[in-house]
């Protein structure tokens, strides 16, 4: 889904990830890296394009915060869907916009990585199809699905399978680079994975108001939010402080991005004039925006903590599923230290 990116699970990314993860070990916390006394945090996204669900941080940037908090924000693009953990792994990184389930298959895979903040409260992704044909995963065997090389579309997509009875296999599918949306508009596959405010955002942009939604949390899928701000572990524990400086000029990017739509579309046209078309990134960023509650709730660091029983379900699935081979306890995936208020 045009959301959410992931660590590639072959042995050689792991031996990477591994063999690397000790790169900044000896580091000390962060000095000051520019001529105007601001320390870089290096922020790689979930997807190898420009993504509307970037604007609080593009938002924040361009409006002073992270400058205000002593931070010049490097905002990362990745080259492709596996290199988001890679980054983040390895310490090219220090922090990460990627999905819930990547924090776990990164951890079992021994990567130092840690989430930090959630992004929303829901998993409103799913499989998407045209009005009239069918999403429910039981109709779709032998159907041709669009979707995407990433763990996560993938880890959702055999889940809601499974719940039913069948397999990756019981289903034909197409990998899209970086949009599905395409594949569906042009019928050239029956379904496509994505989420509401994304592929639904796109829909909706290109006038399909109208598609059919079978939600993975209604088929085994945890209602865990689908995204989430993640931390490479080491570079965490030397830098608390700038991390918790960053949620907070994080969030005031949300508040005003939130209470000033139309102008933070624009900003994140400016830096990213060839990602979405305006219409498509106007309605993503208003259904992305209603993830964080109300338009009259003003957002807190508090707001994006995290529940240990959304974790704990999300690493039962992945491990009933046999999404990963291991699992830890839930509290080894996420820390609430930098959101407290």
């Amino acid at each position: 889904m045009k959301a959410l990116k992931a660590i590639s699970t072959s042995a050689l990314v792991t031996a990477l990830i591994v063999a690397l993860a000790g790169c900044g070990a000896n580091q000390s916390a962060s000095e000051p890296s520019t001529s105007d006394g601001l320390v870089t945090v290096k922020m790689v996204q979930e997807w190898p394009t420009g993504d509307a669900q970037w604007i609080p941080w593009v938002v924040a940037k361009e409006k002073g915060y992270y400058k205000a908090a002593g931070i010049n924000l490097d905002i990362q693009v990745p080259p492709n869907t596996s290199a988001t953990m890679q980054y983040l792994g390895t310490g090219r990184s220090d922090i990460a916009f990627a999905g819930s389930i990547d924090v776990v298959s990164a951890v079992a895979e021994d990567a130092p990585v840690i989430s930090i903040a959630k992004y929303g409260s829901m998993n409103n992704a799913g499989i998407i199809a045209l009005k009239g044909k069918p999403t429910n995963p039981k109709e779709l065997k032998g159907k041709t699905i669009g979707t995407y090389g990433d763990a996560w579309s993938k880890a959702q997509l055999e889940i809601m399978l499974k719940n039913v009875g069948l397999t990756i296999d019981d289903v034909h599918l197409v990998t899209a680079t970086d949009d599905d949306v395409p594949l569906l508009m042009q019928k050239k596959v029956d379904a496509i994975t994505g989420t509401q405010m994304a592929e639904g955002s796109e829909l909706k942009s290109l006038g399909v108001t109208n598609y059919e939604m079978s939600y993975g949390k209604d088929f085994g899928v945890p209602n865990a939010p689908v995204l989430n701000l993640a931390a490479n572990k080491t570079w965490l524990e030397k830098n608390k402080t700038l991390a918790k400086a960053f949620i907070k000029a994080t969030v005031k990017g949300i508040n005003y991005a939130r209470s000033h739509k139309t102008e933070a579309v624009s900003i994140f046209l400016k830096a990213y004039p060839k990602a979405e078309t305006e219409q498509f990134a106007t309605q993503q960023w208003e259904d992305t925006s209603a993830l964080f509650g109300a338009e009259n709730v003003t957002v807190k660091s508090s707001d994006l903590a995290q529940k240990k029983s959304v974790w704990k379900s999300l690493v039962s699935a992945a491990a009933k599923y046999k999404i990963v081979d291991q699992t830890q306890q839930a509290s080894t995936y996420f820390t609430n230290e930098l959101t407290e208020e």
